[in-house]
């Protein structure tokens, strides 16, 4: 007995020297922790509009979906992320468990690094278009992704359901529209759904990067990239049609941290509000793509 004890204590202080005191969760081990900096910069819980809320950080977005069937949760960030993004959701007055959707916008791991995790501890039922799923299912690592020479790999997502443009995903009074934005990664996703704040009602985007950036040495003016640039196009077609009122884009646009200053400070008129938001959105990243072009 006596020499079980001895095992069971070395493995133990094993595991807690992994984590500053806390046992060692492999779902949670940082990815990137320097890029992360940048991104996680400490960002309040707020009520964006009706029952809409941000619990992201300075560089990234995650969104919060009250409904009267639980919560949707919209990307998760990177895994040593997940511990603010709970405690956020804790602060609104929620809880982890109540998560029964999370959306993924795309399979890079700064925005779906933390959804296994996140997953695991919701017991949530994780969405993504098929080829995103492919990728969340192995942890990335897609060779065709113009990225792929600088993406770290991250915990895999075990279970999904997939969804195709156009599908409505619904949980209790709410309903949420995919839309596929494919170009940044073939997989890209963007979601929209609409949202009250007593009679003030508006259709919120939380639209994937547009942004087209790739590797070094990887070219779209390249023939055998063609298909991302047919892909961009086409996004960018669709978001500057969808019906846009508020946008919240999976890393914060220019001037995000006024509006949400102004935002605590008065909720009418609407910081966010916005109904050329996503066509500037879309047009800002068909300009940077059309540059990539002459390089």
């Amino acid at each position: 007995m006596m020499r079980n004890m001895a095992v069971l204590t070395i493995s133990l202080a094993g595991m807690m020297a992994m984590g500053a005191g806390k046992p060692d969760d492999p779902l949670t081990r940082p990815i990137a922790p320097d890029s992360a900096k940048r991104w996680l910069a400490p960002q309040p819980p707020v009520r964006l509009h009706g029952k809409t809320y941000l619990v992201g950080f300075g560089g990234l977005n995650v969104a919060l979906i009250r409904t009267g069937a639980g919560l949707i949760l919209i990307d998760g960030a990177v895994p040593q992320a997940v511990g603010d993004i709970e405690a956020k959701i804790r602060q609104l007055g929620f809880s982890i468990r109540q998560v029964k959707l999370i959306l993924s916008t795309e399979p890079h791991f700064d925005h779906a690094g933390g959804i296994a995790a996140l997953a695991r501890d919701s017991g949530a039922t994780v969405i993504a278009s098929a080829p995103a799923a492919t990728v969340l299912r192995q942890g990335g690592g897609d060779p065709e992704d113009p990225q792929a020479a600088w993406l770290e790999r991250f915990p895999g997502v075990k279970t999904l359901r997939t969804v195709r443009e156009g599908e409505v995903i619904r949980l209790g009074d709410v309903a949420v529209t995919a839309h596929a934005t494919p170009g940044h990664t073939l997989g890209s996703m963007s979601w929209s759904w609409n949202s009250c704040e007593g009679k003030d009602c508006r259709t919120i985007v939380f639209a994937a990067s547009l942004n087209p950036i790739a590797a070094d040495g990887w070219r779209f003016a390249d023939p055998a990239h063609r298909r991302f640039v047919d892909a961009f196009r086409t996004s960018f077609g669709r978001v500057k049609a969808m019906p846009c009122d508020m946008l919240i884009a999976s890393h914060p646009r220019d001037g995000d941290a006024d509006r949400l200053a102004k935002l605590a400070k008065a909720r009418t008129p609407h910081a966010f509000a916005d109904p050329a938001a996503c066509r500037d959105y879309a047009a800002r990243a068909e300009a940077a793509l059309e540059k990539k072009l002459q390089e």
